[in-house]
């Protein structure tokens, strides 16, 4: 090898999970190197998050024209140039990219290998011409679309969440395989800018989800347009003319429908193929790197976060698995990830958003000593405004008042399930959100009515009624 490095950490990936170690090892003055193969800023920032939002707030804009009307304004209906689109989604993309650039972190005191990176020995580390031996290893390679057995598949030129936003022009008729958040928001959002889109799901759409709030996420992508065929396996795929032909099972009949376009969102797989981690003593399973309850590997001088260690695949979560590492290997204080104060949104229109336990896994934890609060955006002033009033907030507590988990389906849920996420955190009960104050009018007033409702039935109650009787008698 040309060069020998040894770094206290050595990182592997960009990803928002790798480059957090590394920004805050340079913080502290620690050695580190990172090694990415790919993009800087990894899936989030190229394929994932910021593209796919950068996408849906396009075609929410052409929404917003076509409910217009509603308020008396008229702007006829929106015309869309694709391709402007196409770069609007590269312009946000490139706005945020020199946050997690190469000069950037070269210049917080990272050296940045742009290589693929394998692992030589249980202590050394080999990207490109050169061999590190740190101290400590973070592997952060992240995961990558799935491709689902389905016959013929791999005949057909398909996307994936990594080749959907180089399309300039718009898809004529997308078939998406796959009703879990990804296909959903990339439905609606194709859906809203002109494509005719179909959406084709094994199971359940949104299956990790409370159905009583995914039953309204559902409803309202079907009445824009989105044909949404459920518990419906897909049995093959082939090239039809210019584009594809899925074949399906519905209810032992088999059907068939035509596409210029086919996106597959049928889940993802752990980015461990070319790292070499047998030769590291890193064990793998199903679901990618097995670690114990710190994060560290079957190599105790090597961590696994974010996708690549199983689990909830969100990006917030890499960035949490990332401080309880560098916690670990800084200031020898092992932590343990607590993924049940975890939150997840699906970014639909309206919003799913979702903390905590739902009702389903409160009642399996709590039996029947569990309390169900709701609370609709119809009951909303501001919601009414603006006229966004489907949706309802569901929370959790047991019988005590605590906590125990809340969703939101609705404007802006993302938004409102952070103060949640804080109470569930904090082991906060539902007295806190009660007291709090609101200002007026807001959507966050529905979670302060919810926690209200919590004591709707305390005025009713024989020994509150003798109180100020008694109370009374004293003027």
């Amino acid at each position: 090898m040309d060069k020998v490095l040894t770094p206290d950490i050595c990182v592997i990936g960009a990803g928002s999970g790798g480059l957090t170690v590394a920004a805050v090892a340079a913080a502290f003055g620690v050695s580190c190197v990172l090694v990415e193969k790919g993009k800087m800023g990894g899936d989030c920032l190229n394929y994932g998050c910021v593209p796919s939002k950068a996408l849906l707030a396009a075609a929410k804009q052409a929404e917003t024209i076509r409910k217009a009307p509603a308020f008396g304004v008229s702007a006829g209906q929106p015309k869309v140039n694709f391709a402007r689109v196409h770069q609007h989604v590269h312009d946000v993309i490139a706005a945020i990219a020199p946050n997690d650039s190469v000069e950037r972190f070269t210049g917080l005191g990272v050296t940045v290998i742009e290589a693929a990176g394998r692992f030589k020995d249980a202590e050394t580390l080999v990207a490109g011409d050169t061999e590190i031996r740190a101290r400590r290893f973070v592997i952060a390679t992240g995961s990558s679309p799935a491709a689902p057995p389905i016959p013929g598949l791999d005949t057909v030129d398909y996307l994936t969440n990594e080749t959907i936003f180089d399309l300039t022009r718009r898809p004529n008729r997308l078939i998406i395989i796959g009703g879990g958040p990804i296909g959903l928001e990339m439905a609606q959002a194709h859906n809203r800018l002109g494509s005719t889109v179909t959406v084709i799901e094994a199971l359940t759409p949104l299956a990790h989800d409370d159905p009583e709030l995914t039953e309204i996420v559902l409803d309202q992508v079907q009445a824009e347009g989105v044909t949404l065929l459920t518990h419906t396996p897909v049995t093959r795929v082939r090239r039809y003319r210019s584009g594809v032909r899925v074949h399906y099972d519905a209810k032992g009949e088999e059907l068939m429908i035509d596409g210029s376009h086919l996106l597959v969102a049928a889940g993802r797989k752990p980015n461990v193929g070319d790292l070499d981690l047998d030769k590291a003593g890193i064990e793998t399973n199903k679901a990618g790197i097995k670690t114990d309850a710190t994060l560290r590997t079957t190599n105790k001088r090597v961590y696994a976060i974010g996708d690549v260690a199983g689990g909830p695949q969100f990006t917030h979560i890499a960035n949490y698995h990332a401080g309880l590492v560098i916690q670990s290997i800084l200031f020898r204080i092992p932590a343990k990830p607590d993924h049940s104060t975890i939150p997840w949104v699906t970014y639909t229109d309206p919003e799913l958003a979702h903390v905590g336990l739902n009702e389903k896994m409160g009642r399996a934890q709590n039996g029947e000593r569990i309390r169900i609060l709701r609370w609709p955006y119809a009951e909303n002033d501001r919601a009414q405004a603006e006229k966004k009033t489907s949706g309802l907030i569901k929370v959790i507590t047991n019988h005590r008042g605590r906590i125990l988990g809340a969703s939101i389906v609705g404007a802006n849920a993302g938004d409102l399930i952070n103060m949640w996420s804080l109470a569930i955190s904090q082991k906060m009960k539902i007295g806190a959100m009660r007291g709090f104050i609101s200002p007026y009018p807001t959507l966050a007033e529905i979670s302060k009515r919810a926690a209200t409702s919590y004591y709707a039935d305390v005025p009713q109650k024989p020994f509150i009624r003798s109180l100020l009787s008694f109370l009374r008698r004293f003027g």
